[in-house]
């Protein structure tokens, strides 16, 4: 069976595609200035792009795992995420408290989806 890896570096690819399921690495915000809402919101903004360039959605996702630098963030990210996943297509889902790569990040999430 065939592997496809799109935006691939020395380190990592973003997408990686096979056997039906798409995974994606690790996706933090857009800017670590901001506050966990929208390190949020901007976090899954770019999961959607990511998904849909690999030909999958958001409605297809099978599972995400969300590190939290703290779960007095919990809430917060909770409430965006909610708003963001359509109702009904909710995935199998881990959140954990997990000291992030940079200081200033708040939240990162990790996603598997199956193909469109």
């Amino acid at each position: 069976m065939t592997i496809e890896r799109l935006q691939t570096g020395a380190r990592m690819s973003r997408i990686v595609k096979h056997n039906g399921t798409v995974y994606l690495c690790g996706q933090v915000c857009a800017d670590a200035e901001q506050s966990i809402k929208e390190q949020t919101q901007t976090m899954l903004d770019k999961v959607e792009a990511l998904l849909e360039e690999a030909g999958s959605s958001k409605s297809h996702m099978l599972s995400a795992t969300i590190y939290v630098k703290s779960m007095e963030y919990f809430a917060d990210m909770n409430a965006i995420w909610d708003a963001w996943v359509p109702e009904g297509y909710a995935p199998a889902r881990a959140c954990v408290e997990a000291k992030m790569a940079r200081d200033a990040l708040l939240v990162e999430i990790s996603v598997i989806a199956a193909l469109k």
